[in-house]
């Protein structure tokens, strides 16, 4: 982390909200389900899919726990009732795996169950490297016990990845935003990119759907060869982006006959969702920061 990643981080805490809140703008469909879909609908109008997130990963209750899956038993009925092209993102976090794995599985087992009778998808976000021996006992389990309408998270950061492919089916690959220490996760650009292509190959070698999360330009283009060489059929694949990140390079791939999903996500953790995601990797900041600044000043 250099000395400007750090200073960010240190500031980041005496932000005003409402700063953090314009920044965060772009990147977030606002704290309520009406915000959510209103955006979900402005996507499928250009062609584009959603993946909707409910925020709150930082719950202490199991109260908070409940409610967060309350939150997304309404969020799949106005899908479903909208006939939105759709589905949902869920953090373990927020249903309860800090406080208590038995209700973060009666959670998620009840959501994965509800998105089913609706024809919905429910995919596992993947969170830091402790939790991720959770999240993949958890997906294999739901998986074996029926739930076919389940996906799960790979991060190419993380050295352990390679060994966790063998099996899954319907992974969204992704770099991974979480700083980890050298000893379990790469760091260097290049590494991380490597791993990236090495597990979309295994991947696809394995014939697992694909969602290839990635704003990095060159893992776009070898994506796209790849898919090329192997001749896949665009139902087997599907590129995602986040919400507000790249948006006319989103609408390109659109435009060439790909899938593209937005991540999407609302509610009223909004603040802390911003600050945390701002403080785990301060990159970031600078780049919204960087966005901002030609958001406000386009003739420059």
């Amino acid at each position: 982390m250099t000395l400007l990643d750090k200073a960010i981080t240190g500031l980041l805490p005496a932000v005003p909200r409402p700063l953090v809140r314009r920044l965060a703008s772009p990147y977030i469909a606002g704290p309520s389900l009406e915000d959510a879909m209103r955006v979900v609908r402005e996507l499928n109008a250009a062609g584009k899919l959603a993946t909707v997130d409910v925020l709150g990963e930082e719950i202490a209750r199991p109260e908070e726990a409940r409610e967060i899956a309350a939150q997304y038993h309404r969020l799949l009925a106005r899908i479903e009732e909208e006939g939105l092209d759709a589905n949902i993102s869920v953090k373990l976090s927020g249903l309860g795996l800090g406080l208590d794995v038995d209700l973060c599985r009666e959670n998620l087992e009840a959501v994965v169950a509800d998105a089913a009778l609706r024809g919905n998808f429910v995919r596992i976000d993947m969170e830091d490297a402790s939790t991720t021996d959770e999240t993949l006992r958890l997906y294999r389990a739901l998986r074996a016990a029926g739930h076919q309408n389940l996906g799960v998270v790979l991060q190419a950061r993380l050295r352990r990845t390679h060994g966790d492919v063998a099996g899954l089916n319907n992974v969204r690959l992704c770099k991974g935003i979480y700083l980890e220490p050298p000893a379990i996760a790469y760091t260097d650009p290049a590494d991380i990119r490597a791993s990236f292509l090495a597990e979309l190959d295994a991947l696809l070698d394995q014939g697992s759907y694909l969602a290839v999360a990635t704003h990095d330009e060159f893992l776009i283009t070898e994506t796209l060869a790849r898919i090329a060489r192997r001749g896949l059929a665009p139902e087997r694949y599907e590129f995602q982006m986040l919400l507000g990140v790249r948006a006319s390079r989103g609408a390109e791939i659109v435009a060439a006959g790909h899938r593209l999903r937005v991540y999407v996500p609302f509610g009223r953790h909004w603040y802390e969702y911003s600050v945390r995601r701002l403080q785990e990797n301060p990159r970031i900041a600078v780049y919204v920061a960087a966005d901002l600044v030609r958001r406000l000043a386009p003739g420059r």
